[in-house]
């Protein structure tokens, strides 16, 4: 199976920002990526949408021989990661906001979530809050709208920018001097958020500890390919005409993105 590909899913383009960091660290693997823009997004979608979401992607990947899959979404991993290990047999790997390391880089006591409806209301969430929560203050900010902009691709945009003061000058004004960036979308703009933070606060970006431990468990099944492969494939559901672009801009590919009808 060494051979085999990783794959990788998100609602849509912001699972990039997690492949990026898989193909910097393991720079050998073949990775399929699937964007399910069709459903996009999922949080602000119900619980049993996305669970069928995440299980019909993921028998897709594994009918692709995939070695293991990373759920590059906060939304599908909170409320569909269980299930998905109880059907599958291959490492499943997902992402939580950054609670912990925020907690332990505070200097105020005060953090600030930037997520999705569905990420802060589900229970990984609220167990991270109860696990932390105990002398930081955690603030939460529900980001409705976000990620349909930043699938729009239009970095400029006014109604982006109005949404980012909405969204991290309240949590500023609240003491926040750290903020996660609980939604995978959200580091495909990371310098437009630092930018109305301010150069005093810290960012944290999930991406680096969901490939740490992704390595981790391919080398616990010797599963690391050492010889380079580096096959990219990528896949949408639906039609957001950007895809590409970011593709381009992110990874420095010039990509074919196939169509996936599931």
């Amino acid at each position: 199976m060494n051979n085999h590909p990783i794959g990788i899913f998100d609602s849509g383009i912001g699972g990039l920002s997690i492949l990026g960091q898989i193909s910097y660290l393991l720079p050998n693997e073949s990775l399929i990526y699937v964007g399910d823009t069709a459903f996009l997004p999922y949080g602000t979608k119900s619980r049993d949408l996305i669970q069928d979401r995440a299980h019909k992607i993921c028998s897709y990947l594994l009918s692709k021989h995939c070695k293991a899959i990373v759920v590059a979404c906060n939304t599908a991993t909170s409320v569909a990661i269980q299930k998905l290990r109880a059907n599958f047999s291959v490492p499943i790997i997902g992402i939580e906001p950054a609670v912990k390391p925020a907690t332990q880089q505070t200097r105020s006591r005060v953090i600030g979530i930037l997520a999705t409806e569905g990420t802060l209301e589900g229970e990984k969430f609220a167990t991270l809050k109860q696990r932390f929560g105990n002398d930081i203050t955690i603030l939460h900010q529900p980001c409705t709208g976000l990620v349909e902009m930043i699938e729009a691709g239009d970095l400029n945009d006014k109604k982006l920018h109005e949404l980012l003061k909405i969204f991290v000058l309240p949590l500023l004004e609240c003491g926040a001097d750290t903020l996660v960036l609980g939604c995978t979308h959200f580091p495909l703009i990371k310098p437009l958020i630092a930018y109305y933070a301010g150069p005093k606060v810290t960012i944290l970006d999930p991406s680096i500890p969901v490939a740490n431990e992704l390595k981790r468990q391919l080398e616990l099944k010797s599963l690391l390919l050492k010889e380079k492969s580096g096959m990219y494939t990528f896949f949408q559901t639906g039609t957001n005409e950007q895809f590409e672009k970011f593709i381009s801009k992110e990874l420095g590919l010039e990509p074919t993105l196939y169509s996936l009808n599931i």
